[in-house]
């Protein structure tokens, strides 16, 4: 073969190889673009699992409590007033008879009360300010600390995903106050600020030190609940001077 033969033989084999490896690569990028869809979509259906087993957990933890809070009200209250109406029907004085139909009239709206609770729909059909004056209101009809509440946001509009972590998480932090700080007052704070809309829940009980690791997971959990509705969780503890939670909404 002439020099111009293997010139030109030489350029159609490399052209041949730079389109067979241009082919490879291709077919590789093809390949690795598909994986990584399939990955990214694995991953969009765990968090979907997870955001939907969020969401059913606090379902049913609000239905467990909305029930024992039920039973304590039928075994307290309304026993206690069907007790006191039974006494005044059975006696023979006048007064006693119409004193037990004013009793009578009290548990026929205790028990349509409570009925309405049993449906979780209530969470949609309650507003946040509502909310949290009746959690407020009952820490207080304890007697066990006082509580306030400020809320300067008219419009909180919400999710019914969103009202339901929310009020679960409130609740949680509520309850951890209670049990572990020994507040005299607690406070709750509802307002705006540049980064979003916060509710803040401020006691001044015991307090902790954060830099010791917990050997619970229960801030853990309240933070991860936060996550799924794109929230955000904070905490500041400081030892002797009570505690201060941030539940934070981006807007």
């Amino acid at each position: 073969m002439t020099p111009e033969e293997n010139q030109i033989t030489f350029i159609l084999f490399a052209g041949a190889f730079l389109a067979a490896l241009m082919g490879v690569f291709v077919v590789a990028m093809v390949v690795l673009h598909r994986q990584r869809q399939i990955q990214n979509r694995q991953k969009l259906d765990q968090i979907k699992t997870e955001h939907e087993k969020t969401l059913l957990n606090i379902e049913n933890e609000i239905q467990q409590e909305t029930l024992s809070h039920i039973g304590r009200e039928l075994h307290d209250n309304i026993g206690q007033l069907l007790s006191l109406a039974k006494l005044n029907f059975g006696s023979a004085k006048p007064e006693k008879q119409s004193e037990g139909k004013v009793i009578l009239n009290q548990i026929i709206k205790e028990v349509r009360g409570l009925s309405k609770t049993l449906n979780i729909d209530w969470v949609e059909s309650i507003s946040l300010d509502d909310f949290f004056n009746q959690e407020l209101g009952k820490i207080q009809a304890t007697g066990f600390c006082k509580t306030s509440l400020e809320n300067n946001l008219e419009d909180f509009d919400l999710t019914k995903d969103q009202k339901l972590v929310l009020i679960r998480v409130t609740q949680e932090c509520l309850n951890n106050a209670l049990k572990h700080a020994s507040p005299e007052k607690i406070e709750v704070k509802i307002y705006q600020n540049g980064k979003g809309k916060v509710i803040r829940i401020i006691d001044d009980g015991k307090g902790f030190d954060q830099t010791v690791q917990s050997t619970g997971s229960g801030m853990t959990n309240l933070k991860k609940r936060m996550e799924t509705i794109g929230g955000e969780f904070q905490l500041t503890s400081v030892v002797g001077k009570g505690t201060d939670i941030k539940l934070l909404l981006p807007i």
